[in-house]
């Protein structure tokens, strides 16, 4: 067995990383997924494998961007409530059924929202500043060019709007659309095997004995992984068994990854740790951050592995700051915001502390231990304290919404 007390100086693999390298390290391991074409509707949270171009211009033709008339700028310069001008309306204009004429001086037509500019003119007064007279309108301001949406100003046929590697939430599916495109080519999902370790660990639905848990942590994985698309392929759970860890290890196949929970630390039992170390390969053991810090990283008959530690706060917190942003493809998303209340610094290590965001600010939760797994279901924020920079209050500070 691994003497852990002189890995520390002999190791030959990195130790002790930093978060950014740790993900580096991560992304290094992860396979290149095969592409497939989708239609938009089934292609929520998948990543683009092409970047995509828009097929028509957006818009198609100079519009109104307000209900009102449309005319020609010159005509109406001296409008005022005190003078208003006076125009003759020829027509309208309206969205899907344009005005197919010309507008000459002294005329104008109706214009709704969205709909294009009739030949001849080139600005809009909104209906509220218009007085109707007969046939004819009085403007009681000018008309404004900047009420126009120029053809084009959102995206031009053959612009490229969506690059390669950009995740495709509802706002993007909805862009992809009006570029004009029904399917889209998007890497295959994630297909993540899931696993928990330790002989405290206890089913959900089954009595515990006194120093035991709920498995908490695959719940929360397998949830963080759905949020991700990813398809989870449930290994269950592994008892403080070198034998029994081998063997579900084994039933990883076909997945492109696999996450554990526990048994990566520098304890007797933590035999993932073991098996890593003498039977895989690893490229890095712990992290310089807190919570999280055992998180071990490799391969497993080249398989990679991402050991997570078992603390449940942990687990969690080093899965959205290293492992989620990986497989996303996206940056770990943050705020900066005041802080309410001073947040330590670590010497040596990032950290995580958790905080309660309120009144456009963030104040630190009271419990930060890496086993109070109630303090994400109630703080809402990470609190990213960088090492040996103590936050004080009014101090600006990143802060990462929990999961």
């Amino acid at each position: 067995m691994t003497d852990f007390n002189a890995t520390a100086s002999s190791a030959p693999f990195p130790m002790h990383v930093s978060v950014e390298q740790a993900r580096e390290r991560w992304a290094a391991l992860l396979p290149e997924r095969e592409l497939e074409r989708l239609p938009l509707r089934a292609a929520r949270g998948r990543v683009l494998g092409q970047n995509l171009a828009a097929l028509v211009s957006h818009p198609s033709a100079t519009e109104s961007a307000l209900d009102g008339i449309a005319c020609r700028e010159a005509d109406t310069l001296s409008a005022s409530a005190e003078a208003p001008v006076r125009l003759r309306v020829v027509g309208e204009s309206r969205a899907g059924e344009p005005f197919g004429g010309q507008v000459g001086p002294g005329e104008c037509v109706r214009i709704y929202t969205g709909a294009p500019l009739a030949a001849g003119t080139d600005a809009i007064c909104p209906v509220e500043q218009l007085e109707e007279d007969g046939q004819d309108v009085r403007l009681l301001r000018p008309a404004r060019p900047g009420d126009v949406r120029p053809e084009g100003g959102d995206f031009r046929a053959g612009e490229v709007v969506l690059r390669a590697g950009t995740r495709l939430t509802p706002a993007r599916l909805a862009l992809a659309a009006a570029l004009g495109h029904a399917e889209v080519t998007v890497r295959r999902r994630w297909r993540v095997a899931l696993l928990s370790t330790g002989d405290e660990v206890v089913e959900l639905g089954q009595p515990l004995a006194p120093g035991q848990v709920y498995d908490s942590n695959r719940v929360g994985l397998a949830a963080l992984l759905d949020d991700l698309g990813a398809e989870v392929i449930d290994l269950g759970h592994a008892p403080d068994s070198p034998a029994r860890l081998r063997e579900l290890l084994g039933a990883a196949g076909g997945a492109d990854l696999l996450l554990t929970s526990g048994g990566v630390s520098m304890g007797k039992y933590d035999f993932m740790r073991d098996l890593l170390m003498e039977g895989g390969e690893v490229a890095f053991w712990r992290v310089r951050m807190r919570p999280g810090g055992p998180a071990l990283c490799g391969r497993w008959e080249g398989l990679p592995v991402f050991g997570l530690p078992g603390n449940p706060v942990s687990s969690l917190v080093v899965f959205q700051v290293i492992v989620r942003p990986v497989l996303s493809g996206e940056p770990l998303a943050s705020v900066v915001l005041t802080a309410q209340t001073p947040f330590p610094a670590l010497p040596d290590k990032t950290a995580f502390w958790r905080g309660v965001v309120e009144g456009g600010g963030v104040r630190a939760y009271t419990q930060q231990g890496s086993g109070i797994l109630r303090s994400l279901g109630e703080a809402g924020a990470l609190v990213v304290v960088p090492p040996g920079e103590n936050i004080k209050t009014g101090d600006r500070v990143q802060v990462v919404p929990v999961m």
